[in-house]
């Protein structure tokens, strides 16, 4: 603030003294006719009675006021002063003051005329010869004074290239009851708070505490969230930079930053040192187009020697987060500099319920809000997704005017972070509709129906994103294993919307365009990554690596082309087999389908229960029967809901 004021101030003033200067000149310049005669045609206009005063300034300057000027004029009949005034620039030697007296004088006793003649001394000269130098002086003098100030500024500001970018947080409040659903983790870091609480215990028994810490797992999983909680726990000053924040365009800047960053962190010992998105600038050396002169891998090469150089740092622990571990210099994360690597990986059902509990304590939450059951629709979050998840549901419950949040705004928020948020607006025509309506019941029937499918959660037929409808089902655990049995029935599942647009309708759509490119994505790595084909056997067929050409990536393949024939046609008899089962299955099914898809056409959407009762084999008229009910029970809770929120609000006089 202080330097914001000084630069303003320094800003006004020097525009101020540019303004005074121009208005200075052209008061005394701007208003006047300078002519050139010589000193002779001057007295024969003086003789000629042309002029009505006149003012000797010295040196070969004369001002004259003529009598035939507009000024003149319009001045001496109103009786008013006089100003504009005319300068004759003498071009003859300047005479002497004696003789201009003498010339003018006798001139004047020769003609009779009325004249102001007014004399000035010629060595001290007139008032314009003395004010006009000095605010010119004083301009120039401004001008250059706040030029070199502003030099002397950028000249700092390219010193302090060289500095770190660290932001030091002195008292960091997150603490590991702010992290849920990763107790390995937390095990894991527990004796680096240990060892920063109490160092000695740890060098006393010749221990070497570890000397960075490197957190490696997808997007959104907490590692930034667990390095503050480290820091909050320990009670130690908390470094954070980006891997970004070391390299500029100008060659060592990032090397000195690395030193700066490291002499900082010395004198604030113990302390952590955190550096995000470290692949920026620890990828492996001897990659770019620079080569040994990259000034990335000088940056590298400075934070190696720091971390584990001919000089100790005790007492600073290096942590680091990144999700591409795979790109990582070999040196950077070998032992004595990132000694202990912690896989950060996405929660399990018990992990997202507790990560769920920890973001709704600011949360108003209704009654009924079951944690498990959203922990299990919920499968594949990140942290971050579900912190989404329950800020997206406050703000539907805030939007709809009540006090606190239901079960249907965080189903809501569910579908709004998958699918993206409802298009009720959008126009759709009846064919669109009927074709969405038994597509999606295909994929329902089979998913209820096969035995290794996920339960269905919901079917609806409203556009979503880029979908004009989805199934939504719901995992009852996180297997991390996935069988070749469940990963035909989910073939068989996709497949579903493609067999019922076949067996109801002549012509099939460009609605499965999605499902096939799943399935056959599906069917490649069963063949050639997973060993699933009986004709090949347990033989890997995958990449060996990629090439970045572009904007892309080539596959190179370490197999003949006889044999990428027989993979096409194991990965073709996989699809074949699951689109023979969905047909045998939905054909026996055609009546469930076609009460599906009337209902879906009717209420376009409809939950676990309504499913269940299709593929049961219940009657249209019970179900819609059941579906209103349920409607009209909801909409009595929602009405005493506003009506207790309305009261909730309402303040009564005292």
């Amino acid at each position: 603030m202080e330097n914001k004021k000084r630069n303003l101030l320094g800003t006004i003033f020097t525009i101020a003294t540019l303004i005074i200067a121009i208005v200075v000149l052209w008061q005394v310049f701007g208003n006047t006719q300078r002519e050139v005669i010589t000193y002779y045609d001057f007295l024969d206009e003086l003789q000629e009675d042309k002029l009505y005063s006149v003012y000797y300034e010295g040196s070969c300057l004369i001002k004259a006021v003529r009598k035939d000027s507009e000024n003149y004029q319009t001045n001496i009949l109103q009786n008013a002063p006089i100003n504009t005034a005319v300068y004759y620039d003498i071009t003859a030697i300047a005479p002497s003051r004696l003789q201009f007296q003498t010339d003018v004088a006798d001139i004047m006793n020769r003609l009779d005329l009325s004249v102001d003649i007014t004399y000035s001394d010629l060595d001290a000269g007139s008032w314009k010869e003395l004010i006009i130098p000095g605010l010119t002086v004083v301009a120039i003098v401004a001008l250059l004074f706040f030029l070199f100030k502003y030099i002397g500024k950028q000249n700092n500001q390219n010193m302090m290239f060289g500095k770190s970018k660290a932001r030091v947080i002195q008292n960091v409040k997150v603490r590991f009851a702010d992290v849920a659903g990763a107790e390995e983790e937390k095990e894991e870091l527990v004796e680096i708070i240990d060892f920063l609480r109490n160092p000695k215990r740890y060098t006393e028994m010749g221990a070497r505490i570890p000397h960075g810490i490197l957190l490696v797992g997808p997007p959104g999983t907490g590692k930034t969230l667990f390095a503050k909680a480290v820091a909050g726990e320990a009670g130690v000053p908390f470094f954070s930079i980006t891997g970004s924040d070391f390299v500029e365009m100008y060659v060592g800047v990032g090397a000195s930053r690395v030193r700066d960053m490291f002499e900082t962190a010395k004198r604030n010992t113990p302390c952590i040192v955190f550096i995000d998105e470290i692949d920026a600038v620890g990828r492996q050396r001897g990659a770019g187009l620079g080569g040994g002169n990259d000034e990335r891998e000088q940056t590298l090469n400075q934070l190696l020697v720091e971390m584990d150089g001919f000089e100790t740092n005790t007492g600073i622990i290096i942590m680091a987060a990144t999700n591409r571990s795979d790109v990582l210099d070999p040196a950077l994360i070998r032992p004595g500099r990132f000694d202990r690597q912690i896989y950060v990986n996405m929660p399990d059902v018990r992990g997202r319920e507790a990560i769920l509990k920890v973001h709704a304590r600011n949360k108003h939450l209704g009654p009924g809000t079951d944690f498990k059951t959203i922990a299990r629709i919920t499968a594949g979050f990140s942290g971050a997704d579900l912190e989404n998840l329950l800020n997206e549901a406050a703000i539907l419950a805030t939007r709809a005017r009540r006090n606190f949040i239901t079960m249907n705004d965080i189903t809501e928020g569910i579908n709004k972070i998958i699918m993206g948020p409802s298009k009720k607006s959008r126009l759709v025509t009846e064919p669109d509709k009927r074709i969405t309506a038994y597509h999606e019941a295909g994929h329902a029937i089979l998913a209820e129906t096969l035995k290794y499918c996920d339960s269905v959660q919901e079917v609806t037929i409203i556009p979503r994103g880029q979908a004009a409808g989805y199934t939504l089902t719901r995992p009852d655990n996180d297997n991390s294993q996935i069988t070749r049995a469940k990963l035909l029935d989910t073939i068989t599942m996709s497949l579903g919307g493609r067999v019922a647009e076949e067996l109801t309708s002549k012509n099939i759509s460009s609605g499965a365009s999605s499902d096939i490119k799943h399935v056959t994505k599906l069917a490649h790595q069963m063949v050639t990554e997973w060993g699933m084909s009986e004709r090949l056997g347990p033989l890997f067929y995958g990449s060996e690596g990629e090439i970045f050409v572009g904007k892309n990536y080539q596959t190179q393949h370490s197999y003949s082309e006889e044999m990428s024939a027989i993979i096409d046609e194991e990965k073709r008899k996989i699809i074949d087999d699951c689109h023979k089962l969905a047909t045998k299955i939905l054909t026996e099914k055609m009546d469930a389908l076609q009460t599906m898809a009337r209902i879906l056409l009717e209420k376009e959407t409809i939950y676990h229960e309504e499913v269940d009762m299709i593929v049961n084999g219940e009657s249209y008229e019970k179900i819609i029967e059941y579906i209103n009910k349920k409607e009209e029970e909801f909409e009595k809770k929602s009405k005493k809901e506003k009506e207790d929120n309305d009261n909730a609000n309402t303040v009564l006089p005292v």
